[in-house]
């Protein structure tokens, strides 16, 4: 069987080429998305499907969906300028489920000597309190092994 390009296996059906016409629509709002807000938002925003008219957009936390609930308006003038039958914008807040980080991802951090001994000045003029005490254990966690 001779090897052919991805675009004629979607032309082939009608139900294959609805679909690709339809994910296409979907990237080519996506993308509008993406040129009309904040760099922070567009990473955490994604369009996820229109119906009836209506856009909806995905978010990844309930802040970032009230910021977009805010610029609903110029998103939805922005849709419109770009010939899209877009007359609403809903946003829903959809949490990603990411894996848990692994301990060594963790950067550990050291203080160098100055930093230490200036610590070490601090709390020895300190009266004994937990600002002492916290002081004291940064002193240990953070100076050379002997």
């Amino acid at each position: 069987m001779p090897a052919q390009k991805i675009g004629a296996f979607f032309r082939a059906s009608s139900a294959l080429r609805a679909l690709s016409a339809r994910a296409q629509r979907l990237m080519e709002l996506q993308q509008v998305l993406i040129e009309s807000v904040p760099a922070s938002l567009a990473h955490a925003s994604r369009v996820k499907h229109v119906r009836a008219g209506t856009l909806f957009l995905s978010a990844d936390n309930a802040a970032v969906a009230a910021k977009l609930r805010q610029i609903t308006p110029r998103l939805l003038l922005k849709f419109q300028k770009r010939d899209f039958e877009v007359t609403g914008i809903r946003v829903e807040v959809q949490v990603e489920r990411t894996p848990p980080r692994a301990a060594a991802a963790f950067k550990t951090t050291r203080l160098d000597v100055d930093a230490i001994e200036n610590f070490r000045k601090l709390a020895s003029r300190l009266e004994d309190c937990p600002l002492k005490a916290a002081i004291d254990r940064l002193i240990t966690r953070h100076s050379p092994k002997r």
